[in-house]
């Protein structure tokens, strides 16, 4: 059963602004790359041609944070790094989400000491989360739907 049969001969559709604004949202995410670990790999990885995540609109990875709308901090974060962090993430454009890719980057992983930031949501607000050291580039793919699913629920209300 076709579109053409569920809409007849208007060739119209209709939808809430919310459910478009929320569809072009999570099909035109652009990540800024910020690796700082081994955890970095696998995101590059995750671009190239074997996992390709320009199938769901990341056509490249942003240097700059005035073009990207989704940072995913693969790797440690280091206390003398946390403000550069932080000052990238507050020239990124609203709306804007962060994946914390790591178990580095999540909770401090391995290293337990004063030098590294025991997650990086002690920076930054983080929407998800991808576990594992360093992470396959299937989780973070994964990682990417899950955020794509929690936009896709944003309330028109959280806009403003």
């Amino acid at each position: 059963m076709g579109i053409e049969q569920k809409t007849g001969n208007l060739g119209i559709i209709t939808t809430t602004l919310e459910a478009a604004v929320n569809w072009s949202r999570t099909n035109s995410m652009w990540p800024m790359l910020f690796g700082l670990a081994c955890c970095a790999i696998e995101m590059m990885s995750a671009q190239a041609s074997n996992y390709d995540m320009s199938r769901f609109g990341m056509e490249l990875m942003r240097a700059s944070p005035r073009q990207s709308d989704l940072m995913i901090v693969a790797g440690r974060v280091s206390r003398k790094m946390a403000p550069v962090l932080r000052h990238l993430y507050d020239q990124m454009p609203d709306p804007k989400w962060v994946v914390s890719m790591g178990d580095c980057a999540s909770c401090g992983g391995i290293f337990n000491n004063y030098a590294i930031v025991q997650g990086v949501d002690e920076v930054v607000p983080v929407d998800v989360y991808v576990a594992g050291c360093p992470p396959r580039p299937e989780a973070l793919i994964h990682g990417i739907l899950t955020l794509h699913e929690k936009v896709k629920k944003e309330n028109i209300k959280k806009w403003g």
